[in-house]
């Protein structure tokens, strides 16, 4: 990365970005990058609690609205437009303040990694065959048994990573898990990393307040937009945490309640499993909440202007 990197991770609904643009407002020169794979999307706003007009005016933010919301996301495809943001942040002499709870999309800008191939067909039958019953048991049994190390890694309920596994393991014919070493190596990369800590107390209440604050504002109006428009939503974009859930009630007959606590339980689930996920990595310096964090990365930014 050749602009000043500074870097701000955590749960969802922890703060991240107020803390992330108060960070940049103050100490200026500074771009924020969302890593994001949802804040993408154009039109996806209220549940991906997107930065308001008033505030990109105030910071340069990069990576928002970028995409169709019938567009696929791939992590390869992310990592080629984070490259062509930093790039610009750099030439404009600033810094760059990633900001993101998505852990896998963080990892592969911070730390280049390598990510394999896609083939559309090849993904495509393998998707088909798991929608058959007893599919998905087969296809987990067969990565099983071509790549044991992978399997031991992916729920065997999960479909989109053990089609993707296979996927990888037809298009190159090597093992998916030999891609995926650089997740094991916490190297120095430049980046100075600040996490949010997780309270799961205070994330659980934070969740629950926002979601209802999103349907007061008009979430489930702005789903059914998303849907009536050309193309609809893509694979990527249905998989996001509440968007999914609302859709089970406006497609599938769930009763809006019921739709409701789901996104809430998920929403809550995703949190932990991000949590799990970022605590791993020994880089980051871990904060108690926003307020903290805005300070942290005030200094680092300043730190790295003044390198």
């Amino acid at each position: 990365m050749t602009a000043p990197t500074v870097a701000l991770v955590g749960a969802t609904a922890s703060g991240k970005s107020l803390a992330a643009h108060r960070a940049a407002r103050a100490t200026g020169a500074t771009e924020i990058v969302a890593l994001d794979a949802l804040t993408a999307y154009r039109g996806m706003d209220l549940g991906t609690a997107k930065p308001t007009m008033i505030e990109r005016a105030e910071v340069r933010y990069h990576l928002l609205d970028v995409l169709a919301p019938s567009e696929e996301l791939s992590v390869r495809r992310y990592q080629s437009m984070c490259a062509e943001a930093m790039a610009a942040i750099a030439a404009r002499g600033d810094a760059a303040l990633l900001v993101g709870g998505s852990g896998l999309y963080h990892r592969a800008v911070v730390d280049a990694l390598v990510i394999p191939p896609r083939d559309e067909a090849v993904r495509g039958e393998l998707a088909a065959a798991a929608s058959r019953p007893g599919g998905l048991a087969a296809l987990y049994g067969e990565l099983t048994a071509l790549d044991p190390l992978a399997a031991s890694r992916i729920e065997p309920r999960n479909e989109r990573r053990v089609v993707r596994a296979l996927e990888v393991i037809r298009i190159t014919s090597r093992p998916f898990s030999s891609f995926g070493d650089g997740l094991e190596r916490y190297e120095d990369r430049g980046v100075a990393q600040v996490g949010i800590r997780f309270d799961p107390e205070r994330a659980d209440a934070a969740i629950a307040t926002r979601f209802h604050a999103w349907l007061d504002a008009g979430l489930l109006d702005e789903l059914r937009g998303l849907l009536a428009a050309p193309g609809g939503l893509s694979r990527t974009a249905r998989q996001a945490a509440g968007y999914r859930q609302l859709l089970e009630h406006l497609e599938g007959g769930t009763s809006l309640h019921d739709a409701v606590a789901n996104a809430i339980a998920a929403t809550r689930r995703l949190a932990r499993r991000q949590w799990r996920w970022f605590r791993r990595d020994p880089r980051i310096c871990w904060v108690e909440g926003p307020d903290e964090a805005a300070s942290a990365l005030a200094g680092r930014l300043a730190a790295r202007s003044e390198g």
